[in-house]
């Protein structure tokens, strides 16, 4: 609790014993008093009054999504599983059989480190890929649970429709989500079309993500799932609409903690396992190393926005993002520095100092090729939303307007760092509205 709160509060407390006593009025009062007392010690984050009204209203939001119903098909219905030697898919396939389900597994190998000429990343005969190791554990899942399990390879499609996308992109300066984009191509289109090519016989396609498909009145909606910090929502945003019928996603009124605790009741190797992290299916890697081996460097000068001065050196505009602090090696200066702005053509990155600065904030975020997860006519301009320009707990409020297939935010208040290729995604009560590039 900040000492100025801690102030207020034993003014507050020392109000209501002595206006306790002045009678009626004085009692009316020091009860107003003591409810704010109680607002104000209760409330979430350190904040103040109007923090706490706004809890409320998130926590009745969060309870409306809790009560909608996550959709599930009748028994014995054919299903594949998604199975990525994570904790997530083996407790998803765990939750099916449990339920009836006639299901087998899927293992999907999308990168091949020396086909896709990762020079900096190509292992020896003794050692084993991040990959290969999933792929074990998917084969250990698979048979702790008695389910067929599949091998299928995306290593092409990858390449074309996410990886080369990706590098187009930031070749523009812009910062892609290369989760996004694999989401749509790849799990969500060529596994979806390789499942309705080879195996008709299966009507619908589960993940371990961490999200809801709600049906009202006989239409699929993609929804935020029970746990607001692991909701996957926000990479599920630039699906295509009509896939929501196909889908289940087991997960959606779990938390992480009950996952696992399902993975260690029912003895799966991967209980305990770190979660993935890193670009969809690449892995973790160092960054600026990583890219280096498919674009130049290209060194240049990193300029204050605010001065004009020039503090320090670049290996290339592409290497950097909107808000990003580690790896300037700016050191020394009075606040530190946080990029706020590329020029693709001078070759500058500029930098602002101290995280309040006002280059690194806007109120308005516009959108291109927005994604409807909705019928586009139930959303009216200005409209009340939620929206997210990341993937984080973090959601903002503001208005919509929408031209098309291009829409714009106008935010309740000030958003930090956003950055030119992430994704808008914007809600409204749960339901995912869909999402689009920021601009």
């Amino acid at each position: 609790m900040s000492t100025r709160k801690l102030i207020l509060l034993l003014i507050l407390f020392a109000a209501i014993y002595v206006v306790a006593f002045l009678g009626t009025p004085g009692m009316i009062i020091s009860i107003i008093l003591a409810v704010i007392f109680l607002i104000l010690l209760f409330v979430k984050y350190d904040g103040n009054i109007f923090d706490s009204i706004r809890m409320f209203r998130k926590t009745k939001k969060i309870n409306k999504i809790k009560n909608e119903t996550n959709f599930f098909p009748k028994e014995k219905t054919k299903i594949a599983v998604m199975l990525s030697g994570g904790v997530d898919s083996a407790v998803t396939a765990k939750l099916l059989l449990d339920k009836g389900y006639d299901i087998e597994a899927f293992f999907m190998r999308n990168w091949d480190s020396t086909v896709n000429l990762e020079l900096n990343n190509i292992l020896t005969e003794d050692e084993i890929c991040q990959q290969e190791e999933d792929y074990n554990d998917a084969v250990d899942v698979a048979k702790k649970l008695g389910i067929k399990l599949h091998r299928i390879d995306f290593v092409k499609e990858y390449w074309d429709y996410v990886f080369v996308v990706f590098l187009r992109e930031i070749e523009k300066g812009l910062t892609p989500n290369p989760d996004i984009l694999c989401n749509r191509h790849i799990k969500f289109g060529s596994f979806m079309n390789y499942i309705k090519d080879n195996f008709k016989d299966f009507e619908y396609v589960a993940t371990g993500h961490y999200a809801k498909i709600v049906e009202r009145e006989g239409v699929k909606l993609l929804f935020q799932a029970r746990d607001t910090f692991k909701d996957q929502t926000y990479f599920l945003s630039a699906i295509k609409k009509e896939i929501l019928n196909k889908l289940i996603f087991p997960l959606g009124d779990l938390n992480k903690s009950e996952v696992r605790k399902i993975a260690e009741e029912a003895n799966l190797s991967v209980a305990k396992k770190k979660d993935s992290t890193g670009i969809c299916f690449i892995g973790k890697r160092n960054f600026p190393e990583f890219i280096s081996n498919y674009l130049k460097k290209n060194p240049g000068k990193i300029v204050d926005s605010d001065t004009g001065e020039v503090v320090g050196d670049h290996d290339g505009v592409l290497f950097y993002t909107i808000g990003q602090r580690k790896g300037l090696n700016l050191g020394g200066y009075e606040k530190p520095y946080f990029v706020s702005g590329k020029d693709i053509k001078k070759n500058i990155v500029f930098v602002s100092a101290g995280k309040e600065n006002t280059n690194l904030f806007k109120n308005e975020i516009n959108a291109e090729n927005f994604n409807f997860l909705v019928e586009k006519n139930i959303i009216n301009n200005e409209m009340k939303v939620s929206f997210k320009t990341r993937h984080s707990e973090t959601s903002y409020n503001g208005k919509i307007f929408i031209n098309g297939n291009n829409v714009k935010i106008k935010s309740d208040t000030n958003v930090k760092a956003v950055t030119a290729g992430q994704e808008l995604v914007v809600y409204y009560e749960g339901v995912c509205l869909g999402g689009g590039i920021i601009i």
